[in-house]
């Protein structure tokens, strides 16, 4: 069984904590904080507030990612998905969220409007070199390995 990680959150919003749907979630649902609705036109590009804020511990970050449903079904997404959020970071979490879609589409205080997922992350450290080993792929790369 998972160990749960505990994480400060400071919620400003009306809402609920971010919670995950089901006992296998890897994501928990965030939820629109606004005091109006407001509405994204076809191809447009919108920040919306959560009200929340959180204190990661150093080596993990906070991934915001598309909710499939809006995306499948009304062309709603993340438009720098996966978004992240660093361990440093203290402001308040907002959305930026894009309407693919030929039809406006209207966002309520209390949507779910993307997925939340806590990762480790590892640091790198670059290792100067003149040459990299051989590898079977070598240099192919964008669609090299057929459709």
């Amino acid at each position: 069984m998972l160990e749960n990680m505990k994480v400060k959150i400071v919620n400003r919003s009306d809402n609920a904590l971010p919670e995950y749907s089901t006992s296998h979630s890897a994501g928990m649902d965030i939820k629109a904080f606004l005091s109006d609705s407001i509405t994204i036109r076809s191809g447009e590009i919108t920040l919306i507030p959560t009200g929340l804020y959180i204190e990661l511990p150093d080596g993990y970050e906070a991934q915001i990612r598309p909710r499939s449903g809006l995306a499948l079904k009304h062309g709603i997404t993340i438009l720098n998905a996966p978004g992240t959020i660093d361990a440093d970071y203290r402001g308040e979490i907002g959305i930026i969220l894009i309407n693919h879609s030929p039809s406006d589409f209207v966002i309520n205080n209390g949507d779910r409007i993307c997925q939340m997922i806590v990762t480790e992350y590892t640091k790198v450290e670059w290792l100067s070199a003149n040459e990299l080993n051989e590898s079977k792929r070598g240099d192919g790369g964008f669609g090299h390995t057929g459709i």
